[in-house]
């Protein structure tokens, strides 16, 4: 369904905008709008947002006011995305990611590096939805002292960049995390599982790496093109008590419709960096031979240290070769070796 037009806010939608944000809340018990009391903003939401130098839209379908969104700066290249609302009837029809991607348009336009967004604890249906654009959860808990009692979810993400994930932030991108792996393992990607994966067995993979990042076993990276989480890469420390300067690189992954922009490439130097400030100088890991990745890593310098045939399997289960690389590039290793 798209029978919906969408133009600059006024700040005579006020009664719509109003209508609209209540019957989202309405689906929430304790969640109450006070408008007078606590946001009198709404009777002229154009002209606030105009005065901070933001921007509002509105979308209308029949002569009605179904849906809404703004967005403000903060500074330093931070901009805020806020009042993302649709009515409850149009809920999954699209109208939402349109909506937010004219905001985020216009934040980059202006300049925004990076985007924020903030999102009350009740609301999960909402986290689902700026989780699928390639939101994560940021920071901590904001208390509003409001009459709702309301705690709210900082939610962010770079326009371009990578960043690594604590444990709430890589929690938040299971989702994106997820599709981004089926998509590489269906488009061939040997990286342990076979096409096709089932989405659930995918999140499951990342639920399990974001407990690892939680117990502080993990680095995970994550990198956006455009506002979209496109690639991930992450570090797992090796836990014997004789190899405290090891860690192993695991699940370099870009999405097929993202390749070619030179992401693996800086997800590797950042890991790198990453490993450097942990005290991990040497570090290994392992691809099928003759992917694009093992011709990745020979053009980043990485040594190979051998070769199994037959170690995995092909997606039409016919058995390849794996390559082990290893590179003690990161720094120098100043460990002092006893006599063996």
């Amino acid at each position: 369904m798209t029978d919906w037009s969408i133009r600059p806010g006024r700040d005579s939608d006020a009664d719509g905008f109003i209508a609209v944000i209540a019957a989202c809340w309405a689906a929430y018990p304790g969640v109450i709008l006070d408008v007078d009391g606590e946001m009198p903003e709404l009777r002229g939401l154009a002209t606030h947002y105009t005065a901070k130098g933001g921007a509002l839209w509105a979308a209308e379908s029949e002569g009605h006011l179904v849906g809404m969104v703004a967005t403000v700066p903060q500074g330093a290249g931070v901009w805020e995305v806020c009042r993302v609302y649709v009515s409850p009837s149009l809920h999954g029809a699209g109208l939402g990611h349109r909506l937010i991607e004219i905001a985020e348009a216009h934040a980059g336009a202006a300049g925004a590096t990076r985007l924020v967004l903030w999102s009350d604890t009740r609301f999960d249906r909402a986290h689902r939805f700026y989780e699928k654009r390639g939101y994560v959860r940021h920071g901590p808990i904001r208390v509003l002292q409001d009459v709702s009692k309301s705690l709210e979810f900082a939610y962010a993400k770079p326009v371009n960049g990578m960043e690594r994930l604590d444990a709430a932030a890589a929690a938040s991108a299971v989702p994106r995390l997820a599709e981004i792996l089926c998509a590489c393992v269906d488009a061939g990607a040997s990286v342990s599982y076979l096409p096709p994966l089932p989405p659930d067995v995918a999140r499951a993979f990342w639920r399990r790496m974001a407990a690892d990042v939680a117990a502080g076993t993990r680095v995970l990276l994550a990198a956006w093109d455009a506002g979209t989480l496109v690639g991930t890469v992450m570090l797992e420390f090796a836990s014997s008590p004789n190899q405290p300067h090891r860690a192993e690189v695991q699940k370099l992954l870009v999405h097929p419709a993202a390749r070619r922009r030179g992401v693996a490439r800086a997800l590797m130097a950042r890991l790198e960096q990453e490993a450097s400030h942990a005290g991990r100088t040497l570090l290994t890991l392992d691809t099928r031979a003759g992917d694009a990745a093992e011709r990745l890593y020979r053009a980043l310098g990485w040594h190979e240290a051998g070769r199994i045939p037959g170690y995995a399997l092909n997606a039409d289960r016919t058995p390849c070769d794996t390559i082990f690389f290893w590179n003690d590039a990161v720094a120098p290793f100043a460990v002092a070796r006893a006599a063996c």
